[in-house]
């Protein structure tokens, strides 16, 4: 692999990813205030899964932007990525229209809504998987885009190579994959409830309900209308390689335990005070499952490679 580097840029940069699960309005404000003095750079706010979660309301999570914005993080509104109602349009178009904090457009709804008009972030799941469509969307304004999670390490040198020299990557770099999203919401379906009637029962799972195959074996993690990976996605190892491909921002996904912890051994194998494989060992026992990195070599998900070199 001959990487794309970018000598001019700055220090790769920890980005703390938009909370993915439900949890009660008392833990997520105490998650927050916990990450105002965590060594995270920028920070995701926003629901981005379900509509149907109203632990916070906008308002919250804008007074919670506001509060993060004065320690020193740099914040940005993360939209849905399933759209399915007026209700679900009508904040979308608040929270592009915010006027002062930058938008992660989830969904083309919001690309549209944000185009031509301020700099955004082109989310994860808006399928950009070429050079041409990289291009299109930084013409649109996109000032950051994350790789696709399915993408390998080859295909973003291809990626980088020909990417806009103002245009940002980021990577999602640790966190449970969401793989898939559907109108139907598997959580209550598996209490046996309607989606309309769900008692947000999601909310008793706070890193997701297990899915098992029949041999007893992990395999998917359900999170309402969401399907994510069973294995924990952790690229720290990675580390050389993402460096000289010259990626900017690292994505960490949040989780309900240890994470305070997990952004500081991150920090520190950025600031080279651990090895990448000391930091890797030393997270292990603090993820909610066993780790992955199969996409980025290009091989099944939840596979766990051997790293590459720089």
């Amino acid at each position: 692999m001959t990487p794309a580097t970018v000598p001019d840029r700055p220090t790769m940069q920890l980005a703390l990813g938009p909370l993915l699960y439900y949890w009660p309005r008392d833990t997520v404000l105490r998650f927050y205030d916990a990450m105002a003095t965590a060594p995270v750079d920028v920070v995701y706010l926003g629901e981005a899964v379900c509509s149907r979660r109203h632990e916070l309301r906008l308002n919250d999570w804008l007074a919670v932007a506001a509060k993060l914005r004065e320690a020193g993080k740099t914040v940005v509104l993360s939209t849905q990525v399933l759209i399915e109602s007026g209700s679900d349009a009508a904040t979308l178009h608040r929270i592009t229209a915010n006027g002062d904090f930058t938008v992660e457009a989830n969904d083309m709804g919001a690309v549209q809504a944000l185009a031509g008009r301020v700099p955004f972030v082109a989310g994860p799941h808006l399928n950009l998987y070429n050079p041409p469509a990289l291009q299109w969307m930084a013409g649109l304004g996109a000032s950051r885009w994350v790789m696709p999670l399915e993408m390998d390490h080859s295909d973003l040198a291809l990626m980088q190579a020909a990417r806009p020299p103002d245009l940002q990557t980021e990577v999602f770099a640790l966190g449970r994959m969401p793989l898939a999203f559907s109108a139907r919401c598997f959580t209550a379906r598996h209490h046996n409830r309607p989606k309309d009637d769900c008692q947000f029962s999601c909310i008793n799972d706070p890193d997701g309900l297990m899915l098992q195959t029949r041999e007893g074996e992990d395999f998917l993690v359900l999170n309402g209308i969401q399907t994510q990976s069973a294995r924990v996605c952790n690229l720290v190892g990675e580390l050389p390689a993402l460096r000289a491909l010259g990626v900017d921002l690292l994505r960490l996904s949040p989780q309900s335990q240890h994470m305070p912890e997990l952004v500081a051994l991150w920090r520190k194998a950025l600031d080279g005070v651990l090895s990448p494989q000391e930091a890797q060992a030393c997270m292990a026992p603090l993820l909610p499952g066993a780790a992955c990195n199969g996409y980025w070599h290009g091989q099944a998900g939840m596979a766990q490679q051997a790293t590459t070199t720089a």
